[in-house]
């Protein structure tokens, strides 16, 4: 008897000083669901394998918790695919976290101010269509029903300014936490009039000197879209961006006077965040077809005049800029810099064009109220990982 509960007891130490084999991860290719997207290996695109797998082995296993997607396209395949344990999106709840589940390829997401870029975009397609004439327009030219705001300093508002963040308005979504309701964007879903709530703010400096980060101008730029084209922005992007590129699961939120949220209210799948990056990688053609204008891809990736500073309170990020509503930043790798710009949304929604690496990465997150480890993972993991850099066409 003596002799079992030695045995018994032994086998105890020996479970629990092994680690758990369920958890361990194995990368596997991703499945090619004929969606548009090209798939292979990493061993393909000549990328190291045991990083990315560290990268994986570290999400699944928690470290960077609240990290519920990421997708690595580079070299025209999709080369890796990884979905995660984390929480839904709940405003009210502490955190911002309701219910806890595994995402999975399917599982629509909230894009956050993913949804700026987006916007974004659309204009860009609505100016190459004719719908917009310029964006050194005034936004008044397509505002009918807000003439009356058409003064103080206001007329001299373009879209490319609110394209910029330069508008001039007050407003200022970071100086207040987004779990505030007074917080300059949040405000906007508790008025009953959300354009009206925006252009009577006052102007506190000249359009086109200071860049102050807040949704504002982007629910301006989805006005100004509807006027100009006779579609509000769900029905015009679902026309032309995404039944284009075969994405058929979308939403965006609707506020008050059918408003839509263009700074935050999209919300989408992974893999179709990343056939827009695709896109922005291939310089506005996606399989063959032009759905961007070349030069709105040259806005999107290089900062507006002015909008170029030292991030202080995040080292990891440094140096970035901001262009037509996406986010520019430079970094190193062997010596030689790249230039990375990315659509990037609260909780750590990332897509992010590498065109030196020819290389996009997608990530999708919780992380509302704490450190969002996806620029880590890229600096740490991924970037390490590839091995060619791609040469500057002669």
């Amino acid at each position: 008897m003596t002799k079992v509960i030695v045995a018994i007891s032994i086998l105890v130490l020996i479970i629990g000083c092994n680690p758990d084999t369920s958890t361990r991860y194995t990368y596997r290719t991703p499945e090619n669901i004929h969606d548009g997207l090209d798939v292979g290996s990493l061993a393909d695109v000549n990328m190291n394998p045991v990083l990315i797998e560290q990268a994986a082995r570290e999400m699944h296993h928690g470290k960077n918790s609240e990290i519920h997607s990421m997708l690595i396209f580079k070299d025209g395949l999709l080369v890796f695919e990884e979905y995660f344990q984390g929480h839904r999106f709940k405003y009210d709840e502490p955190g911002h976290h309701g219910k806890l589940m595994t995402w999975h390829r399917d599982s629509l997401h909230r894009m956050m101010s993913v949804s700026k870029s987006i916007t974004s975009a659309c204009v860009g397609i609505a100016v190459e269509m004719g719908f917009i004439r310029s964006v050194h327009q005034s936004i008044f030219d397509y505002l009918p029903d807000h003439q009356h705001f058409n003064t103080e300093g206001r007329e001299a508002i373009t879209i490319e300014h609110l394209l910029t963040m330069t508008s001039g308005l007050q407003g200022n979504e970071w100086l207040v936490p987004y779990s505030n309701p007074q917080n300059d964007v949040i405000a906007i879903y508790f008025s009953e009039d959300p354009i009206t709530h925006i252009l009577k703010k006052p102007m506190i400096t000249k359009p086109g000197v200071i860049f102050q980060y807040c949704g504002s101008s982007n629910f301006l730029l989805a006005e100004v879209l509807r006027n100009a084209t006779g579609m509000n922005l769900d029905e015009f992007s679902g026309r032309y961006l995404f039944e284009p590129l075969g994405i058929d699961l979308h939403q965006w939120l609707v506020l008050n006077k059918d408003v839509v949220d263009g700074a935050g209210g999209l919300i989408i799948t992974p893999r179709d965040m990343l056939k827009i990056g695709v896109t922005f990688l291939n310089r506005g053609i996606w399989n063959g077809k032009k759905i961007l204008s070349e030069s709105w891809i040259e806005k999107s990736a290089a900062p507006f005049p002015g909008n170029n500073w030292v991030n202080r309170w995040d080292d990891h990020w440094g140096m970035r800029g901001y262009a037509y509503s996406w986010w520019t930043h430079p970094f190193v790798k062997a010596g030689k810099r790249i230039n990375m710009y990315y659509a990037a949304g609260w909780g750590g929604q990332f897509i992010m064009v590498i065109p030196d690496l020819n290389m996009v990465v997608v990530f999708t997150g919780g992380n509302y109220t704490s450190h969002r480890p996806s620029f880590e993972i890229l600096k740490k993991y991924v970037v390490p990982a590839t091995s060619i850099i791609k040469e500057e066409k002669k």
